[in-house]
């Protein structure tokens, strides 16, 4: 009888363990997917601010169509990344978002009416602001992830994780090419 009891005893603690390390690990799943949605949301507004921006250059003439048709490819590759939550897709489109914005800006510099132009100096103050965002949210992404993924392979995580599903989730990482700044001097050749 105590034996039986023991034993019943230890199944009510590890049913209890069990739950509530599954628990643990939808919350950081969560975690994940609440720091994605974070990065989405400044995605999407930067994504809603750039045809102002570039519609503010092409009032410029002589301003470089170039520049502008790079801007615009990129902000097409960051959508569809974006509505396809694929995280790889969207670390090479944010590449070249970025380098794109870099080189505009970089090419503005050489337009002194459209520098002194309040509603392009306002986008790029705004379009900078939700650069500097995107930046720390994909930080507190890359850390949610690292701790879900850290978790789901944990023993004995890793025997509910692998039982009930949970994988691993992606990093969203930029590469160092797409890092580097931009050649001020090969823009204005």
């Amino acid at each position: 009888m105590t034996s039986a009891l023991i034993l019943l005893g230890i199944a009510a603690v590890a049913l209890i363990y069990g739950i509530s390390l599954y628990n643990h690990l939808v919350q950081l799943k969560h975690g994940v997917a609440k720091a994605w949605a974070n990065i989405d949301v400044l995605l999407k507004q930067r994504h809603d601010e750039l045809p102002k921006l570039v519609e503010v250059c092409k009032q410029y003439k002589q301003f470089e169509q170039e520049t502008l048709q790079r801007v615009i490819t990129a902000r097409s590759q960051v959508q569809a990344a974006r509505e396809g939550q694929d995280i790889a897709a969207l670390s090479k489109a944010e590449g070249a978002m970025r380098a794109s914005l870099g080189g505009l800006f970089a090419v503005a510099e050489a337009y002194p009416e459209l520098k002194s132009n309040e509603h392009f100096m306002q986008l790029q103050t705004r379009i900078s602001g939700l650069e500097n965002g995107i930046a720390d949210r994909r930080e507190l992404y890359n850390e949610s992830v690292n701790i879900f993924n850290f978790s789901i392979e944990q023993f004995p995580a890793v025997l509910i994780a692998n039982l009930l599903g949970f994988s691993g989730k992606p990093l969203l990482e930029f590469a160092s090419a797409e890092k580097a700044d931009v050649d001020l001097k090969a823009l204005f050749k």
